[in-house]
């Protein structure tokens, strides 16, 4: 065994040989080749293997080969790979001939942490467009760098048994690249090729045999003659149409009974939505990423008019524009390698599922529950083995929003700023996501949906087991939102088999997410900003506009917008007008003809309406951030029937993006009482009113009262800090995903001296509830356990 030409000479260096466990993001990302590249170079011999624990090598050289050896291990791992923790142990020297990889070993818990699926990397597509390559338009072609992991895992340990790649053995050709300790593909179990891997089929239902055609050729056709395809991604179906295509995108808004929610659109590459949209390098950098999450870009004002352009009714009303690039092959396909016939170059891709309903993966099931919505399916035989929506995300102030959480980040874990004991905290029920945690590690699952469904239920369920699987955490207890009618609440107390099950209240989980998040070890309270449109109160309303002061352990409700009755519950959700109607009610303001809220009411309604506000019938108080958006928004003309959640609030911000850039006039709330403040909108409704009648325009009114809110933020924090000392603010709660007010807000606490936390790895809205319902449990678990 000789040594390496930069080695340090020593006389008779005796053999040393060590032992190292390696855990993390560490299978499936190319550390066993690496490991062995450098072992080899170092000169040490040994051997290195999966296992449910992580990747373990054994090395053994000189006693400076190595240190040498563990000294780069960590520092020079694989792009993808994510080390968390490595670890030593001295070994008798046992000699031997070379360094070598052996089988994975199964059993024991997994503790190894899973690969996201990761977007195609340059070198497989250079392969996919290269007529010499055996992979040319190979649709599965991917390597260790890139391709399916998590959607494709069925068990652990991280190999090609363990994956839907299992039933599909590879050719002499793949398998002798799978073997090649110097070929990229080393070890990458989704391998394949045109001979060995899945196929492609297209499915036209009434349409002639195609045997013979190339599918994506077929889909690219069909595409451009308007047609709705349900393409198989690697989560889940899409469905997808020509973006540019007025009739084909309003023929899927009207089937998916999308109401005026937003399409996200899959562009060839950057050059095709530059002249679109606001494109910054933070902006860059997330689309051509790895990752590719759909990116909510704001659009240019004044946009230029080159080609291609989406129809109107892609994103109607929204100040965004939602883009992601391909991230599969299939995609690349869809849009066209250079040198193919013209195609579409945008193309609508939204969820493969019926509004409300979960993702749909199985291919018998995407025959039967699509059919309406779609006219062909372009489908492969690989199975999916996870159900995986887009994530999106969003830049605020040169950092990323996470909106949704899912396909690209899922399962990578977030580190706790304080350790917890094995959980499972199933978060709320819209936009939801769950967390497993154990020591301190916390393992969002991927977006599961909205839970009135009973799809959405069952898909919740399978998540579960599925995160329990991979990553070995057994929950000895559940954490669920206070809400007594949350279906998630009860399906916790429902498989709760004993174990402990405690209740978060939401808005205080929102907080506890914002400050785990940032590593904040809840030994001093922070200033909680929690803005979203519902949530149980301790009370029993409906909160939403709160500022707590909060840790872990508990919180203390400072302030509060003033409560004003919710009439009719949900449905004056969907009608921004009766929120509108009845804040005016609440500021004694009159219900005049002139007010386009009034005026959007039907007149038998506007008379029940009142009847009901009278009688308080079916009117629960509610101090919600994001109705008051809705009041506002219909007030000023700009919503009155909401299709989507937080679509009155959506435009609103669009509007406000259009005021007068020298306008710095900001609405007043009037501040009542003491412990908790009850800020009370009755003034910025007197003047919003006054404005309108003055022929203030909806944009000036949005800009103002982005401005009140902005303002009222500030004046509560110096409030908070001048009677309690807190000078550390969590803006959190969907509301912030309003990047106008969330920039604003941030800007006027930090410039008066505030630390100002705000969401990066965690959506601020829902889907980041779990976290803080984890933290907050676990702490209770951990008082209650010291106290007995």
């Amino acid at each position: 065994m000789s040594a390496p030409p930069d080695s340090p000479t020593v006389a008779a260096d005796p053999p040393h040989r060590r032992r190292v466990v390696v855990r993390g993001v560490v299978q499936g990302v190319g550390f066993r080749p690496y490991v062995y590249g450098l072992a080899t170079e170092l000169a040490l011999v040994g051997h290195v293997t999966n296992t449910s624990e992580g990747v373990i090598a054994e090395v053994e050289g000189s006693a400076w080969a190595v240190a040498r050896f563990c000294d780069r291990l960590a520092l020079q791992a694989p792009p993808l790979a994510r080390v968390e923790s490595v670890d030593h142990q001295e070994l008798p020297a046992a000699g031997g001939e070379a360094f070598t990889i052996l089988a994975s070993r199964v059993g024991g818990p997994a503790r190894t942490l899973g690969s996201p699926d990761t977007a195609t990397c340059a070198d497989c597509l250079a392969e996919l467009a290269d007529p010499a390559d055996r992979r040319h338009r190979h649709p599965f072609v991917n390597c260790t760098h890139c391709g399916p992991r998590f959607t494709i895992v069925t068990g652990v340990p991280y190999d090609r048994a363990n994956t839907t790649m299992a039933g599909f053995p590879m050719c002499p050709d793949c398998a002798r690249e799978y073997g090649d300790p110097a070929d990229r593909r080393f070890h990458a179990q989704p391998v394949a090729c045109p001979a060995c891997g899945p196929r492609l089929r297209l499915i036209v239902p009434g349409a002639e045999s195609t045997a013979g055609t190339d599918p994506v050729t077929e889909a690219r056709a069909l595409l451009a003659r308007g047609a709705i395809l349900a393409v198989k991604g690697i989560g889940g179906y899409h469905l997808a149409c020509d973006a540019t295509d007025d009739d084909a995108v309003a023929l899927l808004r009207h089937r998916k009974a999308r109401g005026n929610k937003p399409f996200a659109v899959m562009a060839r590459s950057v050059g095709d939505i530059e002249h679109l949209v606001r494109l910054g390098p933070e902006e860059r950098g997330l689309l051509e990423g790895p990752v590719r999450p759909v990116v909510l870009l704001r659009r240019h004002p004044d946009p230029s008019y080159g080609a291609p352009r989406p129809a109107e009714a892609v994103a109607p009303g929204s100040p965004d524009l939602g883009v992601m690039l391909p991230y599969t092959p299939v995609h690349h396909l869809l849009l066209g390698l250079p040198g193919d016939p013209g195609g579409p170059r945008l193309l609508v891709m939204t969820s493969g599922n019926i509004s409300g309903e979960p993702i749909v993966t199985d291919d018998v099931d995407a025959l039967e529950r699509l059919a309406p919505l779609a006219d062909a399916w372009l489908t492969h035989d690989r199975p999916i083995q996870v159900p995986c929506d887009d994530s999106v995300v969003r830049v605020c102030d040169g950092q990323p929003l996470v909106v949704r959480r899912s396909r690209g980040y899922t399962p990578l874990p977030v580190p706790l700023p304080l350790p917890v004991r094995p959980a499972l905290a199933v978060g709320g029920d819209l936009k939801n996501a769950f967390c497993l945690g154990e020591g301190r590690q916390a393992w969002l699952s991927a977006h599961i949906g909205d839970m009135d469904d009973l799809e959405t239920q069952r898909a919740f369920e399978g998540a579960v087991q599925q995160l329990e699987s991979i990553t070995g955490v057994r929950p000895k207890s559940l954490a669920c939102d206070r809400h007594p009618g949350y279906r998630s609440a009860g399906w916790a107390e429902r498989n709760a088999a004993g174990r402990a099950v405690v209740r978060v209240q939401h808005h205080h989980a929102h907080i506890a997410a914002a400050m785990a998040e940032h590593g904040l070890d809840g030994t001093r309270p922070v200033i909680g900003v929690a803005f979203d449109g519902t949530g149980h109160g301790d009370d029993g309303a409906v909160w939403g506009g709160e500022f707590l002061l909060a840790d872990y352990d508990g919180f203390r409700r400072f302030a509060h917008l003033a409560y004003v009755p919710l009439p009719g519950g949900d449905t004056a959700v969907r009608r921004p007008y009766r929120m509108a109607l009845a804040q005016l009610r609440a500021s004694c303001l009159t219900w005049s003809g002139d007010l386009a809220c009034t005026a959007a009411c039907p007149p038998g309604e506007l008379r029940l309406l009142e009847r009901q506000l009278d009688r308080d019938l079916n009117c629960v108080p509610t101090s919600s951030m994001g109705r008051l958006f809705d009041a506002v928004s219909s007030l000023a003309g700009v919503c009155q029937l909401a299709g989507y959640e937080a679509q009155a609030a959506v435009e609103l911000e669009a509007a406000a993006l259009r005021a007068p850039a020298d306008d710095t006039v900001a609405y007043p709330f009037e501040l009542r009482g003491d412990d908790p403040v009850r800020a009370d909108p009755a003034p910025l409704f007197t003047a919003i009113v006054a404005d309108l009648r003055a022929g203030a325009g909806p944009a000036l009114v949005a800009a103002r009262f982005h401005r009140a809110v902005t303002a009222l933020v500030h004046r509560l924090c110096v409030r908070a800090r001048e009677r309690h000392g807190l000078d550390t603010v969590a803006l959190t709660g969907g509301v912030f995903a309003n990047t106008l007010l969330s920039s604003a807000c941030s800007a006027a606490l930090r410039q008066d001296g505030f630390t100002v936390l705000r969401h990066h790895l965690v959506p601020p809205g829902d889907g980041g509830l779990a976290l803080g319902q984890l933290m907050v449990a676990a702490r209770l678990l951990a008082r209650t356990t010291t106290d007995d």
